[in-house]
Formats: structure tokens, C-alpha cells, sequence
């Protein structure tokens, strides 16, 4: 049967995947799909949506093709190889939603339309997006076609990860912006190439309650060799290091094991050919952070800042490479430059502290750099290509309001609103272009656009940034306060923009002087201002350290640079810009992580926690845009694939096109014209009640389809041949209605029908390979012995080759006897030639008497014993010879012949002319008529099967004929006339 291979798979998917498709559940375990949620413009329905499916370890939910994934903080086994391979050349929709869909759904989209694809994973801190990249990165290794080759490309592309990670469980930066983007050719990745957009270099120095800092530090301390943490100044102890045991409080966190981590980073810094050299520097960078955060200073007795303690010091100095009493210097004192001459000026304690921190991000920052370089260099594709794809990763940041908002959390909040106007605006064109194609009237969308916020932000002049920018550079001293107040000056009008004095009095109160708040598409953020106003300079003391890493990354030629340098806010913007020009020219695909609870717990939903990051996702914006009138679209072909057994005109069979076939089906169902649209190439079904009465009503059948199997099984057996088409069906069916209904023993019997059609289905497939082989052989065979006589080695291959020509021929046949462009017959088929032209000249000039040859051999061929030699003999129309040409005048003849006449007393031979017209045939002497025989007259003719020609012919006994005449040869047929008299012949 055509189906068989489709519900062989169908029936070899686990139950599980497949339990959330019986609707009987839905109450259970929700729906997979949010846009099919009636009360979809509801936050509430969407909560206990996603609640139901977390309850049940059903982490993804579909926004339509967005994916929404809420971190299980357990293991759920759902990314073995066989899901992998489940998954793989799937249906977007046809299982349910997994992260390898959206994976697949990129990969082939890449492969198929040769187009470029992003996949945009964003969501807060611990939400699960480094897992989401990894397996993502899983996928493409173990699906995607490689060679030897390219396997060192895969191995560097997966070992990045653990180095690049962005989330706490990153190692070196875990919120950097890093599109990840792998190019592809032929299927088969052959390199990768990272970007960096954002590093919060702030969470070396300073961490909100909850959080760590980068873990390298801790994957150091915890995994590191004695020899390698006693070259390093360090110890095993984490407490001991102020940067790490500050505000977060998190040195130790159950869910992750440094040392296992530790022991992958060391693995993928060996794959992706890490020299020992750089390791070094690098080592000793990541341990000068940690001995800077110990630094203490205290006043002198003229209030400047010294360094208490001299063994960190003296640490930093030799990791780093930089002159010891340089090192002090650098941050203890400030270089002014006056007129002629540089001062250094003391600093006081705070200043001192702040220079610290400020050392430990600079290093910490241009590191991370180098970084990425030194793995984009070990992915580089090295390749030449002349189709080349590419799929970027891009793991981000989500929207985030902390207790204290600083400029890197302005920032990310803005990249956000970036983001989220591009999710919504391709989104919306991607609604418009498919009701488009599909010849469906657009119905405008209410949505919240947040062009105005993004506007406040980077508008050139007038925008937070640029007004950043010019307290920044201009001449004089700036202050937080003075900032603030060219804040209130500018956009102080803006709807989206309050500060304490321009707040009413009861927003007044939670405001502080120098915060400002603004009021974003996720809901209301305060900034503040505190030492966000920093010029983006290198330090001259690390440009002169031995460190090789430190070397490449601080270079003297920026301190002759006279330029005033870009602020970090203009360097963001910029990249922020080139990065959405990037996503703007890829094909996209999104998936936002959710975080259920603080407390990292498995099977914990805190609804609150979980509201608002569903609130700032921007989830329930991208649903109503979703919605947009219709809240199910599938293809023809699947509809009807789906529910063609709810009609008797379509089930099992439908022979017309998909949407006729479609449009039969759910005129039988019963649909109303408000609840459908029918497109070019989809059904649009407007409410889900629709589509759930559809599923009810198909579930329905599939349980009486069981029971009328169970039926069939017990009185007609697998030979039956009405079963097969309930038996198809029952494969994939039994399973998931048995089961659940009745428990083991008819999941059994499902086993046992599953295996008996197995059986089939192979001998079957056994039967016609063996065929297939036979009939190979069989050909080969006549190929090699085709120039032997013909046996039954090479009988059939000939009989093949000439029945293919002379089919050919038939096609090619020359249009007059002068032409001689024959088509050339094989080397087997010479002697067809000669016999080839002949039969054609004689069919060219005597077609009618071929006509009549074919007539004749049709009466006389097997009933007449001289029927051979007359073959020979040409039809004519006259066998005349010139004397007797005088017939002519006696009657218009069709056809004259010479016979011989024998009385019919004595039989005596005369010789005569049988001449036969239209109406009559006539006996003849020297053009005299002797006899006329009306053909009205004939009651029959008998023809003699012996070799002597003669020939009856019977008349009535009212004609009068002359009494008896006969003739024999030359004209090889014999005539007698007879009488009739009854049934007597006389």
C-alpha cells in the first residue's frame, strides 16, 4: 500500500512525543501551540497553558514557528540520537515542539531555498539559552553530512561553545552578544565565525544578589592542577577573593561542577590548537583579575590612596609583565597633561578603588577580544566555495530590571527594544506577505510599537545616547548631575522619560536624584547615572606588559592617537546597528527561554517570576500578531493527509487534487463560511474550537477504527482483503488509543499486529528485490553473449533490443521512398536493413493492394493448403493480356481473370473471363457475355481447401443460370455455378 513506509514511521515514534497529540488530554497537558489558545489575547490562559505542559516535563511550546522553552533544571532524556533522527526532514509541525525542529526547519529552509538563517535564543539568566545553542550545535554536528575533513571543523565548532559560553554556566563571558554563525556548503558545515556585540565587563567587579561571576574563576580554583594554581599565586579556596563572594554570594552552586567543566574547557582549548605559550598568558590574565579585586588601599596623612597589602601587587606584576613601582603607580595616581608638561596627580581612596576595577574590566574586556579572534582564526573556513550558506546563532541577553540598573544593563535593555521591533516588524511582513500569496484579505494587527522608545534612546542630536556622548567629550568636567540635567533639557517632554523633578509626587518618592527611568515596551526600568560617563582610552600601563595577550591587545599607537575616541554607548549603537542589518538579511527563527524559579528547582512554577519575563519576551504581542485573524494554516496535503478519514469520499483514497479534496472534507464536517478561508495553497481556520471539534472528531474515528480491527482480527485474519486498509491505519493508531484505554494486554496485541505486517511488508519488499536481481542478471547476461545465435543466455536482451528499435522506428519513419535517413539499427539488428527497405518501397507504391493482401490473408490464411504459394502472386485489377483487352467495352469491370469453363454434362473445358463489377459478376467468350450473375442472386460460396483451386459459388433456382460452368487455372481459382433446389445442390 502507498502509506505503509509513512505509518511504518508513524508507528516507530515513542508514545511520549505522541501523548500530548490525543486530544482526550488536552485538558492535562495543554496545547502545544499558544496561537490555538481561544482566549489568546489572555496573560492568564497563556500561564496555565505553559503551567500544564511544565507539570507534564513538556518544556516546548509553540508561538506558531516561534519556540518557547522553559528551563526544566532536570534531566528529561528528549536529546538522544534516535530524536535527533526523528526530528530530521520532518514536517515543521507534524511532531511535537522540540528545539531540533526549529533546528531542522533552518537547516533545510538553508539547504532548499540556498538562502542565509538566524536563530535568535534570548532570555534572562539561567532560562537555559547556552543549553538551547548547545543543542543546537548537537544537532547540526550529528545530522549534518560531513567528511574527514570536516570533522575538525565540527569539533572546533561544538568545543567553542564550552569557551564562549552566555549564561552562568558560560567560562569565560557568560552575557557577551555572540552570533554564532556557521557556514555550510553542500549541507556540511566548513566553518564558523563568532562576533561579540556586548561585553558586561561591569560583573568582573560587581555581581546583583543571586548571580556569580564569570566561572572561569571558579572552574580555576575548583579544576586546576596544584603545580598550575601555586605558578599562579592562587588558591583553592574561592572565599578567599573578594571579586567572587561580593553581592551574589554564589561561590558554590549545586547544579554545576567546576571541576567537570574545568576538565571540558582544558579539552576544547587543546581541539581548537590552543599553543602552550598562549595558554600561559592566558592563565595568568584570568589570576591577575582575581589578585586585583584583593587590592585594599587606605588614606595617608595627606588623604591619597596607598596600597595596603604587597604580596597581590607583586603578583599582578609578574603574571602581567609590568614593572612593579609602574603598576603602583598606575593605580594610585592619574596622568594629567597640562600645556607643556604631564602631572600625575594623587588619587583618593575611592578614586584609587574605582581605577582598580577599572583595570581588572580593561583586562578582563580586550581578553575576551583576543579570545573570539583566536577561535574565529582555529573555525575559519578554508574551503574555496561557489555556493556558500550560512546559519548564525545569536544567544542573547533578555530584558532584565535589577534593584540597581547600571549603563550596561541600559544597554542590553536597549538591544532588546531593538530586537523586539525586529521580531514584531518581520513578523508582521512575514503575516502580510503569506495572506498575500495566498489571496487572503490583511486584516490591520493593534500592536505596541516601540519605534518611539527606540527613537528616545539613538535619535541623532536628541537621543539618551548622543546627549551621552556630548557630556562625555566636551571640555571641562562632567558630572552625573550635569548629565542628568541635559537629560530633563532635551527629552524631557518624551512620554517614555521621567526623572525626580519631572515625576508627580507619588512617582516622586521612588526615583533617586541622580536615576532617570524609562518607560520600555516590558514595563518601567531606573537607571543610574553614576559613573557611566567614562572616555573609552587605553591604560599606559598595559601597553608596556610582557604578557603576549596583553600585548597584542593594548597597543602604544592609541596613546598618540589624538582623536577623541568613540564612547562605549556610540561603539554599542554602531554594533547594534551592523548587527540587526545582519539579522535583516536572514531568513529567522526565534526561541525564547523562560525561567521558572530563582531557586533553580526542578518542577517549581513561580507564576509572578514567570509573568513578567512572558511580559518582557514581548510573548503575548507576538501572539496577537500571530493570531491576525486565522489561528490554524496548513497545507492542503496535510490537512487532507490528516482528516481524510472523517469522509467516505475521501477515505482511504482521494484521487482528485488536495484542495478539492480538502474543500469535500469539510463541507461533509460541516464548516460555516465565517470559520475558514480557503487560500492558493492552504486552509486558514479561524477559531481553535474549530480545529479541536476537527481533532475530537478524529480521535473519535480513530477509536472506531480500532474497534471495528479488533473485529476484523477475530473473523477474517491479516489475508482478508478488506483488512488492509483498517490495518494500515491501525499501526500507528494502536499504540496511542490501546494503551491508554486498556492497558497492557491490548498493547500486545498491538505489538503482535505491528510485527505480523512487519513480517509482510519484508517478504514482500524480500520478493520484489530478488525479482529486480534476477531480472539484472538476466539483462546482463544477453548483453555479454548478444553476438551469439540466438539461446536462451541472450533471447530476452535481443528480443529487448529489438522491440525498443522497431518502437523507435515507429516514430521515425522516412516520409517518401527517397529519403535515407533511417534511423540506425544496432549492431544485433543488421540484417534488418535490407528487409526494412524493401517492405518500405513496396508499402510506398502498391498500398492498396497491400490493403487487400491483408483482407485476403484474413479469409484464406490456415484453410487453404495452396495459401503459401499464392503469397507470391501480386493483387492486380486485371490479369488480362492485351488481346483480350476488348472486354473492357462489354462492361466496366472492378476485376477480370482468365478461367476455364467445363460443362456440366462431360465436363468439357472451355476457356472464358470471370469479370466482376459493383453489382454483378459475369462469365465471358471473346467479349460476349455468356452469363450474368446478379449478386442479389449468391445464396453462398464454398471454397475447396485442396490444392485444386475450385471455387462454388451458389445461386437461387429462379435465376436461371446456364447449366453448369466451371474453369480451372490460370488464375489458380476454379468457378462453378450451380443450381439450388432446396437444400440439394445440383
Amino acid at each position: 500500500m502507498p502509506e505503509a513506509e509513512e505509518i511504518e514511521a508513524a508507528w516507530r515514534k515513542p508514545y511520549k512525543l505522541n501523548m500530548e497529540g490525543a486530544l482526550v488530554a488536552r485538558d492535562r497537558v495543554g496545547i502545544q501551540d499558544f496561537v490555538l489558545l481561544d482566549s489568546h489575547t489572555s496573560e492568564n490562559a497563556f500561564l496555565d497553558n505553559l503551567r500544564k505542559r511544565y507539570q507534564e516535563n513538556l518544556i516546548y511550546t509553540y508561538i506558531g514557528t516561534l519556540l518557547v522553552s522553559v528551563n526544566p533544571y532536570k534531566e528529561l532524556g528528549i536529546y538522544t540520537v534516535k530524536q535527533m533522527e526523528q526530528y530530521k526532514g520532518v514536517n515543521f509541525f507534524e511532531l511535537p515542539p522540540h528545539i531540533y525542529a526549529i533546528a531542522d526547519n533552518a537547516y533545510r529552509v538553508m539547504c532548499t531555498e540556498y538562502n542565509n538563517h538566524f536563530i535568535l535564543i534570548s532570555g534572562e539568566s539561567g532560562a537555559g539559552k547556552t543549553e538551547a545553542s548547545k543543542k543546537i550545535l548537537q544537532y547540526f554536528a550529528m545530522t549534518c553530512p560531513t567528511t574527514e575533513q570536516l570533522q575538525v571543523v565540527r569539533d572546533r565548532l561544538l568545543l567553542s561553545n564550552p569557551v564562549l559560553e552566555v549564561s552562568r554556566k558560560c567560562t569565560l563571558l557568560p552575557h557577551q552578544r555572540l552570533p554564532e554563525q556557521q557556514d555550510f556548503s553542500l549541507g556540511a558545515p566548513v566553518g564558523g565565525h563568532i562576533l561579540s556585540y556586548l561585553i558586561e565587563k561591569s560583573r568582573v567587579v560587581y555581581q546583583n544578589p543571586g548571580e556569580r561571576n564569570f566561572h572561569i574563576f571558579y572552574q580555576l580554583l575548583e579544576g586546576g592542577e596544584e603545580d598550575l594554581l601555586h605558578d599562579l599565586g592562587l588558591e583553592r579556596n574561592p572565599q578567599k577573593y573578594m571579586y567572587l563572594i561580593q553581592v551574589g554570594h554564589c561561590a558554590k552552586v549545586s547544579s554545576i561542577n567546576d571541576r567537570s567543566d574545568w576538565r571540558t574547557v582544558h579539552k576544547a582549548f587543546t581541539v581548537i590548537d590552543f599553543k602552550a605559550r598562549d595558554l600561559e598568558n592566558l592563565f595568568g590574565v584570568i589570576a591577575s583579575v582575581l589578585h586585583l579585586g584583593n587590592i585594599q588601599f587606605e588614606e595617608d596623612s595627606n588623604g591619597h590612596a596607598i596600597i595596603t597589602t604587597g604580596s597581590q601587587i607583586k603578583w599582578i606584576s609578574k603574571l602581567l609583565g609590568v614593572h612593579l613601582s609602574i603598576l603602583q603607580e598606575a593605580l594610585t595616581h592619574r596622568k594629567i597633561e597640562a600645556r607643556f608638561e604631564e602631572v600625575l596627580s594623587p588619587l583618593d581612596v575611592d578614586l584609587a578603588f574605582y581605577a582598580r576595577d577599572a583595570v581588572a574590566k580593561a583586562i578582563y574586556g580586550r581578553t575576551f577580544t583576543w579570545l573570539v579572534n583566536k577561535i574565529n582564526s582555529s573555525l575559519a573556513n578554508k574551503v574555496s566555495l561557489l555556493l556558500k550558506t550560512v546559519i548564525g546563532l545569536l544567544d542573547i541577553y533578555g530584558f532584565e530590571v535589577f534593584e540597581t540598573n547600571s549603563f550596561e544593563q541600559f544597554c542590553i535593555n536597549y538591544c532588546n527594544e531593538k530586537l523586539q521591533q525586529l521580531l514584531i516588524e518581520m513578523t508582521l511582513k512575514a503575516e502580510q506577505e503569506e495572506y498575500e500569496l495566498e489571496g487572503i484579505e490583511w486584516e490591520p494587527i493593534p500592536y505596541f510599537n516601540n519605534k518611539i522608545i527606540c527613537d528616545l534612546v539613538e535619535e541623532k542630536h536628541k537621543g539618551i545616547i548622543s546627549i551621552l556622548d556630548e557630556e562625555c567629550l566636551r571640555p571641562g568636567e562632567a558630572t552625573d548631575l550635569s548629565f542628568l540635567e541635559k537629560l530633563e533639557e532635551k527629552v524631557g517632554d518624551h512620554a517614555h522619560f521621567v526623572t525626580r523633578k519631572l515625576a508627580d509626587q507619588k512617582t516622586r518618592k521612588s526615583i533617586d536624584w541622580v536615576d532617570f527611568r524609562l518607560l520600555h515596551y516590558a514595563g518601567e526600568v531606573t537607571y543610574c547615572t553614576v559613573g557611566e560617563k567614562t572616555r573609552a582610552q587605553p591604560l599606559l600601563v598595559l601597553c608596556r606588559s610582557k604578557n603576549g595577550i596583553l600585548r597584542e591587545c593594548f597597543h602604544l599607537s592609541e596613546l598618540d592617537n589624538r582623536r577623541r575616541p568613540e564612547t562605549v554607548a556610540t561603539q554599542f549603537k554602531n554594533s547594534l546597528a551592523s548587527l540587526i542589518d545582519i539579522l535583516m538579511s536572514k531568513e529567522p527563527s526565534y526561541i525564547r527561554c523562560i525561567k521558572p524559579n530563582d531557586d533553580k528547582a526542578a518542577d517549581k512554577f513561580d507564576d509572578s517570576l514567570i509573568r513578567h519575563q512572558v511580559k518582557y519576551l514581548g510573548l503575548m504581542e507576538h501572539l496577537r500578531v500571530r493570531r491576525a485573524g486565522f489561528a490554524y494554516r496548513r497545507k492542503y496535503e496535510h490537512f487532507l493527509q490528516r482528516y481524510k478519514s472523517l469522509c467516505p469520499d475521501t477515505w482511504p483514497y482521494w484521487q482528485g487534487t488536495a484542495a478539492k479534496g480538502v474543500e469535500k472534507l469539510i463541507k461533509h464536517i460541516g464548516y460555516k463560511p465565517e470559520e475558514y478561508k480557503m487560500g492558493k495553497t492552504k486552509i486558514f481556520i479561524r477559531f481553535p474550537r474549530t480545529l479541536f471539534a476537527t481533532e475530537d472528531a478524529f480521535e473519535f474515528r480513530k477509536n472506531r477504527l480500532v474497534s471495528r480491527i479488533q473485529e476484523w482480527w477475530g473473523r477474517s485474519g491479516l489475508s482478508h482483503p478488506s483488512w488492509q486498509p483498517l490495518f494500515l491505519l491501525a499501526l500507528p493508531l494502536c499504540k496511542r488509543v490501546l494503551l491508554p484505554l486498556h492497558g497492557d494486554s491490548l498493547c500486545f496485541a498491538a505489538i503482535k499486529l505491528e510485527s505480523c505486517w512487519r513480517g509482510v511488508l519484508a517478504r514482500k519488499l524480500a520478493k520484489k528485490r530478488m525479482w529486480a536481481a534476477q531480472t539484472i542478471r538476466k539483462y546482463i547476461r544477453g548483453f555479454i553473449h548478444r553476438k551469439q545465435p540466438l539461446n536462451r543466455n541472450n533471447k530476452d536482451f535481443v528480443r529487448l533490443v529489438q522491440y525498443t528499435y522497431l518502437m523507435k522506428l515507429r516514430d521515425h519513419i522516412p516520409k517518401n521512398v527517397l529519403d535515407k535517413s533511417w534511423l540506425k539499427p544496432p549492431e544485433i539488428m543488421q540484417e534488418v536493413r535490407a528487409v526494412r527497405t524493401s517492405v518500405f518501397r513496396s508499402l510506398s507504391f502498391a498500398p492498396k493492394q497491400m490493403e487487400e493482401k491483408v483482407i485476403a490473408s484474413g479469409i484464406f490464411c490456415g484453410k487453404k493448403a495452396g495459401y503459401a504459394q499464392s503469397l507470391n502472386e501480386p493483387f492486380l485489377e486485371t490479369r488480362l493480356t492485351a488481346s483480350a483487352s476488348k472486354t473492357r467495352l462489354v462492361v466496366g469491370f472492378q476485376y477480370v481473370t482468365p478461367v476455364v469453363k467445363y460443362d456440366r454434362n462431360g465436363f468439357k473445358p472451355r476457356e472464358r473471363l470471370l469479370v466482376l463489377t459493383r453489382v454483378a459478376a459475369y462469365v465471358v467468350e471473346m467479349a460476349k457475355i455468356k452469363q450474368r450473375i446478379e449478386y442479389a442472386t449468391l445464396r453462398g460460396l464454398s471454397a475447396s481447401s485442396l490444392g485444386d483451386h475450385i471455387l462454388v459459388i451458389h445461386v437461387s433456382e429462379d435465376s436461371k443460370p446456364e447449366k453448369v460452368a466451371v474453369s480451372l487455372y490460370p488464375s489458380m481459382v476454379c468457378v462453378c455455378v450451380c443450381e439450388m433446389h432446396g437444400n440439394k445442390t445440383s
